[in-house]
């Protein structure tokens, strides 16, 4: 971008160039009023002559400056000088061809000194007058030395100076006025320029996703969240980049007194409450949507509930279980010696049971300080199933058959004792809520959208509506012996591996929890999502 100096300077040589264009057509006017407007046509040979030399030398010169107006050279103001001077001499020929002053020829150079005064913003406009007023009265005075005019004959010359100088010093005010206006406009578009800058950098820095919708659902803004959000650029048509927005826009714009419904996004399925304001003073229809993140507003709550709770298990663990391991030992030692009382093995049954979940609780809490130190490496899925699912079978003494289904170039990019312990969660509890026949709990790996899926169903009771939306929050159990962090850690787990852990309602019935990796590994290319 040119500075504002060089800016100027482009503007004087046009307006140059435009001058030079009007003295050209000018001159082709002056030569045809000579044959058909002339009220004194020439006559003789000589003023003939003399009238062809001075349109020649005036076109010729002409054409010379336009090279130099192209070429730069000489000088801005040299030129103008130049130009000015060439004028004034070749107007005040003519009027010595056409009879002086009354040919009236000499009111010519009032324009010519006006359009010098606004191109030079005002500069030099006294000198060129003064060039003006100095041609007049000389050839006034040849007239007079000539015996064509008499020294009375000063006070129509004398006139037009002073039109010159009022010319010129009107040019000079209007350049002047010109100049501040247009100081005024340049700092106010530099203004505009800051301001829009501060306002794109707000509307970056805004925690919510931010888009501009006109009244035909036409997006024309949004910053760098909502791109975020939606999973790509919001672009076009908003019915086509995030249509469930777009339906809830519609609905808005029909009531505007109802509150918006939450929405997910297709993408990146986060859970969003879309918020709607009709911008003021706006005749185009144009409406400002917020994209509030509550997916991010129940991490950062959780992040400080188990922030708190980690600083208090950090600073308890050892206090906790040392107490916790003498109620287990002296539970033991109770119970061997209450082999005919019924009602202190109860007792103490019940004794180890909570000493156990409270062991549990501590551990499940204490690993959540560790689901950041991964190591992910490649896993083929098929080979690393077939060794999980008989483990399991074996570890939980399951006897029916459990069904797997892997394609065997299925390959992930996870971190193999993480994976160990989400699948591990996830299939315990599945064993726990299934029916436990044959294909009561499946395995299923296949790929969609350049990316894997592995889904862990069950036919047990399907999960209640209002508990749907907390299965992942911490501590939320319909268990009494659970801790409720299962599923929580679980999903924790496949996020630092960049991978998504949701709970899926199969129509059919049953349950179905389904990890979605985040990219497709193969030999030859890695596909991203």
């Amino acid at each position: 971008m040119k500075n504002t100096s060089a800016f100027h300077t482009e503007m004087h040589w046009r307006s140059l160039a435009l001058l030079n264009i009007f003295r050209l057509l000018s001159n082709l006017g002056i030569f045809c009023s000579v044959f058909w407007l002339a009220y004194k046509p020439i006559m003789g040979i000589e003023e003939w002559r003399s009238f062809l030399t001075l349109a020649g030398v005036d076109s010729v010169l002409a054409l010379f400056f336009a090279w130099g107006i192209h070429r730069r050279r000489p000088g801005f103001e040299i030129q103008l000088s130049i130009q000015v001077a060439i004028d004034v001499l070749f107007i005040v020929g003519m009027m010595h061809l056409f009879g002086g002053l009354r040919s009236g020829l000499g009111t010519l150079l009032l324009p010519y000194l006006a359009a010098a005064g606004l191109i030079s913003r005002g500069r030099m406009t006294l000198f060129h007058a003064a060039m003006a007023s100095i041609a007049l009265l000389s050839e006034q005075t040849w007239q007079i030395w000539q015996g064509n005019a008499s020294a009375s004959d000063y006070f129509s010359p004398a006139v037009l100076c002073v039109a010159s100088f009022a010319v010129a010093w009107l040019a000079h005010r209007l350049a002047r006025f010109a100049q501040a206006s247009e100081a005024l406009a340049e700092q106010r578009g530099i203004d505009l320029a800051n301001l829009g800058q501060l306002n794109q950098r707000i509307l970056q820095d805004v925690s919510d996703g931010v888009l501009v919708v006109d009244a035909k659902g036409e997006i024309r803004q949004c910053n760098e969240q909502a791109i975020r959000l939606a999973g790509m650029r919001p672009e076009g048509m908003l019915i086509h980049a995030m249509p469930v927005v777009a339906v809830a826009l519609a609905r808005w714009r029909a009531n505007p007194s109802d509150n918006p419904s939450l929405i997910i996004t297709a993408l990146t399925r986060k859970t969003l409450r879309p918020r709607f304001v009709l911008l003021s003073n706006d005749s185009q229809g144009n409406v400002l949507i917020y994209l509030e993140d509550l997916d991010k507003l129940r991490r950062e709550a959780q992040q400080l509930k188990l922030a708190a709770l980690g600083r208090l298990t950090a600073n308890l663990a050892h206090e906790i279980r040392n107490p916790l391991s003498a109620i287990t030992h002296a539970a033991q030692l109770l119970g061997e010696e209450a082999d005919a009382n019924t009602l202190m093995k109860r007792l103490t049954r019940i004794i180890d049971d909570n000493s156990q979940r409270l062991e549990r609780m501590v551990k499940d809490v204490l690993e959540l300080n560790r689901r950041d130190r991964v190591q992910m490496t490649q896993i083929k899925l098929a080979d690393w199933l077939d060794v999980f699912v008989e483990e399991f079978k074996l570890q939980e003494e399951i006897h029916v058959m459990l069904t797997l289904d892997c394609p065997p170039e299925a390959e992930i990019r996870f971190d193999p004792g993480h994976l160990h312990q989400v699948m591990w969660n996830l299939a315990r509890n599945g064993w726990r809520y299934c029916q436990k026949k044959n294909g009561s709990l499946n395995f299923r790996v296949w790929s969609e959208n350049q990316h894997w899926l592995f889904d862990v169903g069950n036919d047990g009771p399907t999960v209640a509506p209002d508990a749907q939306t907390q299965l992942f929050e911490p501590f939320f159990t319909t268990e009494t012996k659970g801790t409720g962090l299962g599923l929580y850690i679980a999903r924790e787990i496949c996020a630092a591996n960049g991978a998504v852990l949701e709970y899926i309602a199969p129509p059919l019935g049953g349950v179905c929890f389904r990890i979605i990796f985040g990219y497709i590994h193969r030999q030859d290319a890695a596909l991203p999502l």
